[in-house]
């Protein structure tokens, strides 16, 4: 069986500034400030060349946050969903995901989010999962604690993975779903990355889910890691911009000895 490591050390000296904290802030605020005013409202939605949903809520999120980037980090890199990267080579790296969950969007279900990470040297250091409509934000960082609404956020004991809560956006988005569903206790569908801030916050205890971006899972990784679970790839390995896609987000890291050997046999080659 592949070895599972242990989380990677948060060391005081290489946590994150509070100006990239305050930055992360801002950047949240803006897209909000952008995607608010659309919610429930008549606007167009398009498909994209992989027949995923995008909106002018998407766009105009992703543009607020690049223009103040471009303000006030000039020489880090961005990489966005909808408007691709820039300066993707740079030691540090901004990653956008304006609406994660746009069909939740367009269907005015508002279990979708804003994703901001910064990776250095390929490693997520710092992610916010923002619900702009009802106004809940998870904020984690490297050598902070994750702050849910300001306040710590803590994820649950959940030892025994036949009493765990699972939930994933959609069986069809988890190749390995009946086989998780079968040993958990109880599943929930639907939330896209609304579930991975529950899971840092207490009420779920796993995420399963493949064919994941970059920009879908890097913001992930600094919030349930600083409430106290492990996010790392089926074959329990942390999480990287070189990472394939295959996610697994637990607020119980002994949960993760159970579930590697069960995710082996259908893991993304």
């Amino acid at each position: 069986m592949t070895a599972i490591p242990a989380a990677p050390a948060l060391p005081v000296s290489g946590a994150v500034g509070d100006a990239d904290l305050r930055l992360a802030h801002l950047l949240a605020d803006a897209a909000g400030t952008a995607i608010r005013p659309l919610f429930r409202t008549v606007f167009t939605a398009e498909s994209k060349a992989d027949a995923s949903p995008v909106t002018q809520a998407d766009r105009a999120a992703e543009q607020a946050i690049r223009a103040l980037l471009a303000e006030h980090r000039p020489t880090d890199g961005v990489i966005g969903e909808e408007y691709g990267a820039d300066r993707p080579e740079a030691e540090r790296v901004w990653v956008i995901d304006p609406i994660d969950g746009t069909r939740a969007f367009i269907s005015g279900r508002p279990i979708f989010g804003t994703l901001i990470a910064l990776i250095e040297q390929g490693r997520p250091v710092l992610g916010v999962i923002d619900q702009p409509v009802t106004g809940e934000r998870w904020i984690g960082a490297r050598g902070h604690a994750t702050l849910f609404n300001g306040q710590p956020a803590r994820s649950r004991a959940c030892p025994t993975l036949d009493r765990a809560l699972f939930a994933t956006t959609a069986p069809w988005l988890c190749s390995a779903f009946d086989r998780v569903r079968a040993a958990s206790g109880d599943t929930v569908l639907g939330g896209d990355c609304y579930n991975y801030g529950l899971v840092a916050s207490g009420h779920v205890d796993l995420v399963v889910e493949d064919g994941l971006k970059l920009h879908d899972f890097a913001a992930l990784v600094p919030v349930i890691e600083g409430a106290g679970g492990r996010v790392t790839d089926w074959a329990g390995q942390p999480l990287d911009g070189a990472s394939r896609g295959d996610v697994l987000a637990v607020g119980d890291p002994a949960l993760l000895d159970q579930l590697v050997p069960l995710l082996e046999p259908v893991r993304p080659g």
